[in-house]
């Protein structure tokens, strides 16, 4: 099966860089802990990886690749056409916005700092320079989501999924290289700022990386100059709303950065630990299997192949279900055990993994609707409808701050991952709704006793 061999090769080299990361945040708690240090380093990478996130592999991947595999069947000329077109337009905008970030770095960032950060100048300090070193790494990023988006359409997953893994080995590198300073303060700065450069780094050599194998398998954009063609236009009408749509669980994560500049102390890295939790099974199943369906879906829909698309969307849901039950519960009631037995110690404490393991169980209560969330949004997307996840999305980002505004007060922390959690499963059932009430989707009633059974075996 064609699908399944997809999401195998995404979701077994994801797993890769997933244990990469492990081995990263495993290191970084105990070189950096949960202090000052460490939660200025979180807040100077979460803008551009949230950035990243919810622009260059959210949104900009679901506007590209239905309209990419429309010129690639009727011309290849003019698919590389467009995509020219595209990276004449982008790379002056990323130019033009990174310099502005880097400029105005202090007072973004005060926009999101606790008062504990902002009350320590050093700290501070340290997470504006750290921000400002670390912010290419998005204009580097877009650049190559535009060249795994072309990979992808050509069926050739593997690069685009290897990739992040040079992000990881990068940061590692860094984290080694700081657990042998001598321990303190100055030695943890100076540890932060050797992320900083490591993450700019990376985000380099993935652009190199995928660049190659674009040109190994025979693609290349041409160059030119900056234009608004109407592919152009017809693809910035679609991206605006692809941002919402595709990037709720980011837009979620985002808002939860002021919401977490009311808490204690330590409040980001121990939700930043957490969602590295949740994420592996997101970007193993969730991820990989929107990747992996949305130029399928964008080919069965171009040729007016309704039955194979639901039948495609249908396969997904029972595959995405299958991966993700068991391991939303599995993390439900292990999480605080996993946090502790791969984190504590050194500078991150008892305490630290407490909290970090109720933020853990807090969180993956989402989990199967995260993943849902990525498997159902393609169906919009490849039929050039990026207006209606955003309606979905802005539905489900009112019950999350409303449920903020109710649960942080009194949970702290853990507030935040329930609300999301919430708002989440709200989004998934609007969506599933209204796909199904248009008539493009279906779950047939096998499908549905499968999903049971795999529930209660859960």
């Amino acid at each position: 099966m064609s699908l399944l061999k997809n999401v195998g090769t995404i979701g077994g080299l994801t797993m890769v860089s997933r244990v990469f990361g492990f081995a990263r945040d495993i290191m970084l708690a105990r070189v950096l802990g949960a202090g000052g240090v460490a939660d200025a380093w979180q807040l100077a990478f979460q803008l551009p990886n949230l950035f990243r996130r919810l622009f260059a592999e959210g949104a900009f991947a679901s506007a590209f690749v239905p309209l990419f595999n429309r010129h690639m069947a009727e011309d290849e000329s003019e698919a590389r056409r467009f995509a020219g077109e595209v990276l004449a337009v982008l790379l002056p905008i990323l130019v033009l916005f990174g310099a502005v970030m880097m400029l105005a770095m202090p007072w973004v960032l005060w926009a999101f700092a606790n008062a504990e950060l902002r009350g320590n100048e050093a700290n501070y300090d340290l997470a504006v320079m750290m921000g400002r070193i670390a912010f290419p790494y998005l204009m580097f990023m877009s650049m190559a989501t535009l060249v795994a988006a072309i990979l992808n359409s050509l069926s050739r997953f593997a690069a685009a999924a290897a990739a992040p893994i040079l992000l990881n080995i990068c940061l590692l590198a860094a984290l080694v290289w700081g657990a042998f300073q001598t321990p303190g303060e100055a030695a943890r700065a100076a540890t932060g700022i050797g992320l900083a450069i490591a993450v700019s780094l990376s985000g380099l050599l993935q652009l190199g990386w995928l660049y190659w194998f674009m040109r190994r398998a025979g693609f290349r954009i041409p160059r030119g100059r900056p234009r608004i063609t109407p592919r152009v236009k017809e693809m910035g009408v679609l991206i605006v709303p692809a941002v919402f749509g595709a990037g709720v669980y980011q837009i979620s994560r985002f808002i939860d950065l002021f919401f977490i500049r009311g808490l204690p102390d330590g409040s980001l890295t121990y939700m930043a630990m957490a969602d590295r939790w949740n994420q592996l099974p997101l970007g193993i199943i969730g991820i990989a299997l929107g990747t992996a369906i949305l130029p399928a879906l964008s080919r069965y829909i171009a040729k007016a192949e309704d039955d194979e698309a639901v039948r495609l969307q249908a396969n997904a849901i029972e595959l995405a279900m299958l991966l993700t039950l068991p391991c939303a519960v599995a993390l439900f009631f292990t999480g605080f055990a996993f946090v502790k037995a791969f984190m504590q110690g050194q500078a991150f404490t008892a305490e630290d993994a407490r909290v970090t393991g109720m933020v853990v169980s807090a969180l993956v209560v989402g989990l199967p609707a995260y993943v849902l969330v990525k498997v159902l949004t393609p169906n919009f997307f490849a039929r050039k409808d990026t207006r209606t996840p955003v309606y979905t999305a802005a539905a489900s980002l009112v019950v999350t701050v409303g449920l903020n505004i109710v649960l942080v007060p009194i949970f702290g922390v853990v507030g935040l991952a329930l609300a999301g959690a919430a708002g989440a499963w709200v989004n998934i059932m609007l969506l599933g709704g209204i796909l199904a009430r248009r008539g493009f989707f279906r779950l047939p009633a096998r499908v549905f006793g499968r999903i049971a059974r795999i529930a209660l075996a859960s």
